[in-house]
């Protein structure tokens, strides 16, 4: 195989082919670290990106990104998943406890009962936030009862 048409050379060391065989035959790893210790595996033996793809029923972006995370950091940085910045909350502590005190309270305008799209009305005319969906309030609730 020419290796010079690929950006990204995966040449692994002894030690490092011989830890993702046997990542592989673990059994214990998620597939998609399995997915791309094979990606490194198939690249190091020289096959081109298109061939890697198909093999293993991956796009040819997933098996270039392997190769670039192997090739500008190291083996545990190309297999293992990034880590994802989580999303802000939407509500802080006390503002969660007004809602699920406004919720626990009697409903005016003649309701039996507060819907989560009533207490996502009544919380932006609070003027906790510009917006907020029905589903962020019963995420509320349900994680708070």
């Amino acid at each position: 195989m020419n290796k010079k048409t690929t950006k990204y050379v995966v040449e692994l060391k002894t030690h490092e082919e011989a830890f993702l065989h046997h990542l592989i035959s673990q059994g214990k790893p998620s597939a998609r670290k399995v997915t791309r210790a094979r990606i490194l595996l198939k690249a190091s033996e020289g096959f081109k990106d298109e061939q890697i793809a198909q093999a293993l029923d991956v796009s040819t972006a997933t098996v270039s990104r392997t190769r670039q995370r192997y090739f500008e950091n190291d083996l545990d940085t190309a297999i293992t998943d990034k880590a994802h910045a989580a999303r802000p909350k939407k509500f802080q502590g006390q503002q969660e406890a007004i809602i699920i005190a406004t919720a626990c309270s009697k409903v005016l305008d003649g309701h039996d009962h507060w819907t989560v799209r009533m207490l996502a009305d009544k919380v932006v005319e609070l003027g906790f936030v510009e917006s907020v969906s029905p589903e962020t309030i019963r995420k509320v609730l349900k994680k708070r009862t």
